[in-house]
């Protein structure tokens, strides 16, 4: 019999894409997995079905299309604050998720550390592993802020750290990394000589005053970052599977030495259409904010009035809940309580720690949803019941300034 490679074996399914397949079985409401449920941008669609009828229908340049890469130049350029040739720095890969596995397995060798902040997206402790990395963990607290101690990410570099993994704003927390923790990270790799890899997905999607900076920015960290994103978030495409890398030219050709025996391209006439998002005007990037602003504190009033203690994102699309007052073992049966017997899926916290206890008593909300959907939510969470968690729910929105 042919067996399993051990480092996949090892390996459980996605949760989260559990979590999407449970909430279809049982006729329950996804707010696990993060897509939203309203139309892409009208633009965008005619823009793929242009693109379709005009030909692009081939392989495109394996590293991305001309016209992409120049806009993305254009766009980084403008946003971030970032000098990108199209030509050396940036390769488009088959979302976010292939840009990152790309990266690791093209600068990580077996035996290296990567740090990672955790809770972590639920990826990125198998993406290391498959590349044959040792992951180090940085506990972010699950408390207003979502802070993280200093002295603990010092004391997770050793001899053999190689990269320190960074999501802002952060899947699942929602926290806008600070300038001046950003200061704190590039000082540990300038010093180091580590080299930075940024998932900055959500970079456009931000609350209250909060503002993304790009790490890359910072002294001495444009030769040291490679930078993750796509156009699945900031545009409501998902499912299009556009992303991409911008890298020094070195670590940048090693990308796409990876990514061409991974996928060989991303898709040609989505590529093509990606070229109009990212020509969208900036006032876009406003609206998009105020509207997830709008979902999250509508998803805020809503759990707060069915018992959840909450803690406030300042970025993403998600809401992590405090589920302890509840009275279940853990989180994997309360998600399946609500799924099953109220009809609302999250996703249970333990899936992005390490060590399963560390998220025993939290789940995930995401909340990019129509306010139909919304008002279904409500109505099904009432079958929690009258005062279900509210003692632990009013202590901890105090304590959380919600």
């Amino acid at each position: 019999m042919i067996q399993t490679a051990s480092r996949v074996a090892v390996f459980t399914e996605s949760v989260i894409r559990e979590m999407t397949r449970l909430a279809a079985e049982h006729g329950g409401i996804n707010l696990a997995q993060g897509f939203p449920d309203f139309p892409a941008p009208a633009e965008l669609v005619e823009a793929a079905g242009r693109a379709l009828a005009d030909g692009y229908n081939q392989y495109a340049i394996t590293w991305g299309s001309p016209r992409l890469r120049r806009a993305l130049a254009e766009k980084v350029r403008w946003f971030n604050g970032i000098e990108a040739d199209p030509e050396r720095n940036i390769t488009v890969t088959c979302g976010a998720t292939e840009a990152m596995m790309a990266t690791l397995l093209a600068t990580v060798n077996p035996g290296d550390e990567v740090v990672v902040f955790e809770p972590f997206y639920e990826n990125y402790g198998p993406d290391a592993k498959l590349s044959g990395a040792v992951p180090r963990f940085v506990r972010i607290r699950l408390e207003p802020g979502f802070p993280f101690d200093p002295d603990e990410l010092r004391n997770a570099i050793g001899p053999r750290t190689k990269a320190i993994i960074v999501t802002t704003p952060h899947n699942p927390t929602g926290k806008v990394f600070t300038r001046a923790e950003l200061e704190l990270i590039a000082d540990q790799c300038r010093r180091h000589d580590l080299l930075a890899i940024t998932d900055e997905v959500y970079e456009h999607i931000v609350y209250d005053g909060a503002e993304h900076v790009s790490l890359a920015t910072l002294p001495g960290m444009a030769e040291r970052t490679v930078i993750v994103n796509s156009i699945s978030k900031s545009y409501s495409v998902t499912g299009w599977r556009v992303g991409w890398a911008i890298a020094p030219a070195p670590i940048a050709d090693g990308i796409r030495k990876v990514h061409d025996f991974l996928t060989v391209g991303a898709a040609a006439p989505l590529q093509e259409a990606a070229v109009v998002a990212l020509g969208f005007p900036r006032d876009y990037y406003r609206r998009l904010a105020e509207m997830y602003q709008r979902k999250r504190d509508t998803l805020l009033e809503i759990l707060h009035g069915a018992g959840f203690p909450c803690l406030v994102p300042a970025g993403a699309y998600y809401i992590i809940c405090d589920i302890s007052g509840f009275g279940f073992a853990d989180d994997y049966a309360f998600t399946m309580h609500l799924i099953k017997d109220v009809g609302v899926a999250p996703v249970p916290g333990s899936s992005f720690f390490h060590d399963p206890a560390h998220g025993k008593d939290y789940v995930r909300f995401a909340f990019p949803k129509r306010e139909e959907t919304f008002d279904e939510v409500r109505t099904r969470l009432r079958r929690l019941g009258p005062g279900a968690g509210s003692a632990r729910a009013a202590t901890t929105a105090r304590r959380a300034g919600g």
